[in-house]
């Protein structure tokens, strides 16, 4: 197998791969117990497995959920009780940051560990502020916004409020995202807030000028929307998100979540992913060049547990099409730990035991995130085998190649300098080996490979 590379295309400057402590860390933040196999608490031991460099796969975005009172008055109707998230309202006007305990500490930890890239998201505004004092709709409401425009700057403050007292820890928060997925109804199932264009423009209008307001918070740049489908309605938040200058002020990038949820109803092309990721692509080349994209959320979304290679596989080929046509800066995942018998998360929890499980999808997520160093540039790359995809990063004079074959055959392939090889497949997990020039690599069937190299 030939690999071509051409240095002189270059695309986006890539900053990291991470994922959110959504539905688990306020769990797992609780777990002190021993891990045999490291001597670490448990929890402490998850959070190095993701985030640190050299005992991990040193993811370096870590996703926190400003909860919004759900965990704390009982109101609503979830599927989970996990699904729930407590807040720091202390129900008196004021903030009580010792709440959420056992969340915070895995966001702390993360940070400790070689996070140094926080996102605050919100699904929900704090109950207190909710139009039926829920962190979501009631039943029988439909594409109604649960905040009304009376209480958009209230939100503002309190969100900052949580971000500047953060900030003031330490901690490396870099991005506040106010509205998550506002495209979906939620009335029910989990905290959320649905939004039009046109009001989750006006949100997002509202925290901005707040945040210019706050010295503290100089550090701090807005994240979103976050818009929950790559196909429906992505051009229309984009609009009205960059149409205030406030907001194009303190915005990085376009956020947006990579789910398409395949229907079987739809014609093909409407669950043609890949062409809406390219059409988006063109669209904001034309409309708002030179704005980063972001990818801030994905994961499987298969009933089932799955921890083998076929949901590892697919996960690659998201993040090689999101990286490598849509051009995203990051790349971050839903939830990093599961609990549930679901294709979803990084790592499988056993709430009973108190222990975890490593799945494929960790260590093919390593071969992106423990390898790509922060800031390195992505080129051209090429192969002459179409069962073969390649991505190519550079940095400071060293080439990060990723080459996922999704066929099952074995391909050989080999280069002008000697490498580093890292392989995940049925077999291997990040296993390192070690070729010198011209030398043959044979790369696996089913497997995603980094090759470092020295140019």
């Amino acid at each position: 197998m030939k690999i071509i590379l051409d240095y002189s295309k270059k695309y986006q400057r890539f900053e990291g791969i991470g994922a959110s402590g959504a539905w688990w860390a306020q769990i797992v933040g609780g777990w002190n117990n021993t891990d045999a196999e490291s001597g670490l608490a448990v929890r402490d031991r998850i959070s190095q497995l993701l985030y640190s460099k050299t005992e991990g796969i040193g993811m370096r975005v870590y996703r926190y959920n400003i909860g919004d009172g759900s965990a704390d008055s009982g109101r609503g109707d979830y599927s989970d009780p996990a699904r729930r998230a407590s807040s720091f309202d202390d129900g008196r006007g004021g903030l009580d940051f010792s709440k959420d305990a056992n969340a915070v500490y895995m966001m702390r930890r993360a940070a400790y560990d070689g996070a140094d890239e926080i996102v605050l998201f919100v699904n929900s505004p704090i109950e207190s502020l909710t139009k039926n004092g829920k962190a979501h709709l009631d039943k029988n409401q439909i594409f109604r916004t649960n905040l009304s425009p009376k209480n958009y700057c209230a939100f503002a403050d309190y969100i900052l409020d949580v971000t500047e007292h953060f900030v003031g820890e330490g901690l490396p928060i870099k991005y506040l995202s106010p509205v998550n997925e506002p495209m979906w109804i939620w009335n029910g199932g989990q905290e959320g807030c649905h939004y039009s264009p046109r009001q989750a423009g006006k949100v997002m209008l509202c925290v901005a000028r707040k945040l210019m307001q706050r010295k503290n918070l100089e550090g701090v740049r807005l994240s979103g929307v976050e818009n929950g489908d790559i196909r429906w309605f992505n051009k229309s938040y984009t609009r009205h998100l960059l149409k205030y200058p406030e907001v194009r002020k303190t915005i990085d990038s376009v956020d947006i979540h990579s789910y398409c949820l395949t229907q079987k109803f739809l014609p093909a092309f409407a669950n043609d992913r890949l062409a809406f990721v390219r059409r988006f692509r063109k669209w904001m080349d034309k409309k708002y060049p030179g704005i980063p994209v972001k990818m801030s959320e994905w994961c499987h979304m298969c009933g089932g547990k799955n921890t083998g290679m076929d949901s590892a596989l697919e996960i690659a080929k998201v993040m090689c099409e999101d990286i490598g046509i849509l051009n995203v800066t990051s790349w971050q995942h839903w939830i990093a730990c599961s609990l549930y018998d679901y294709c979803d998360g990084l790592i499988y929890l056993d709430t009973e035991n108190k222990s975890f499980e490593l799945t494929k999808r960790y260590f093919v997520t390593g071969n992106f995130s423990k390898y790509i160093p922060y800031g390195a540039t992505r080129f051209e790359v090429q192969t002459d085998d179409s069962d073969v995809t390649a991505l190519g990063f550079e940095k400071d004079g060293r080439t990060y190649l990723i080459l996922v074959n999704f066929s099952a055959e074995e391909k050989k392939t080999s280069f002008e300098s000697d490498v580093l090889v890292s392989v995940t497949d049925k077999d291997n997990d990040l296993n390192e080996h070690r070729f010198g020039a011209k030398e043959e690599i044979k790369i696996s069937p089913e497997s995603v490979t980094t090759v470092v190299m020295e140019d």
